[in-house]
C-alpha cells in the first residue's frame, strides 16, 4: 500500500467533506504557524475535501502571542498571508482535528502521549512525511531525524528560509496526497 493510500485509509478521506489540519511545533511561534500559513494559502488547490488549518505548540510559553518576527517576515516575503495567535496543543484537539502534523520527534512524542486511543495516534504524522523525497522513511525508525523540521528560533534569517523550503516541499506533497 502506498503512503497516499495509507493516509487516505487512516483519515477515511472518501467519506468526509471537511478535513481539519493542525500544525504542531514547540512554542507555536515559528515553524507551525509558518506551515499553517503555507497550507492555508494553498487550500483552494485541494479538490477532494474542504480543508481548515490551524496550529499549536506543545509548550505553553507563548500562548496568546503573535508569531516570531523572523518567521512571519519569511512567510510574508514568500507571498503567504496568515494571521496567528499562539495556543497550546491539548488532548481536546484530538476531538476537533483530523490530521495533526508535527515538526520534530519531541513534538511527535508530546502529542502522541496525549492520545487516548490508536485512532488518535493514527491522526499524527510528521509534516515532512509528505515530502515526496522522504516518504519511505519510517517515522519510528532509525532515520526518523531526517523527517524533522529544525527549530529556527534565535537563528539567522537563512534558517527560517530553509524551514520555509522544507515546509513548502512537504505541503506540496500533502496537496498531492489529498488530491490523489
Amino acid at each position: 500500500m502506498s503512503f497516499a493510500d495509507r493516509v487516505h485509509a487512516q483519515l477515511d478521506l472518501s467519506n468526509r467533506s471537511k478535513l481539519r489540519v493542525c500544525m504542531v511545533c514547540l512554542g507555536n511561534i515559528c515553524r507551525s504557524p509558518m506551515a499553517a500559513a503555507v497550507l492555508s494559502s494553498r487550500v483552494h488547490e485541494i479538490t477532494t475535501v474542504n480543508v481548515e488549518v490551524d496550529s499549536a505548540g506543545t509548550g505553553s510559553w507563548h500562548i496568546g502571542e503573535g508569531p516570531n518576527f523572523s518567521s512571519e517576515a519569511t512567510w510574508k516575503k514568500a507571498g503567504y498571508e496568515y494571521e496567528h495567535i499562539a495556543k497550546q496543543f491539548t488532548k481536546d484537539f484530538y476531538a476537533t482535528r483530523d490530521l495533526i502534523l508535527v515538526m520534530d520527534s519531541s513534538n511527535y512524542h508530546n502529542v502522541v502521549n496525549l492520545a487516548d486511543s490508536q485512532s488518535d495516534i493514527g491522526k499524527v504524522f510528521y509534516l515532512r512525511q509528505f515530502d515526496p523525497s522522504l516518504r519511505d522513511i519510517d517515522p519510528l525508525g532509525p532515520h526518523a531525524k531526517r523527517l524533522e523540521v529544525p527549530d529556527p528560533y534565535g537563528l539567522a534569517e537563512r534558517a527560517f528560509e530553509k524551514v520555509l523550503e522544507m515546509v513548502e516541499d512537504s505541503v506540496e506533497g500533502l496537496l498531492q496526497v489529498l488530491n490523489g
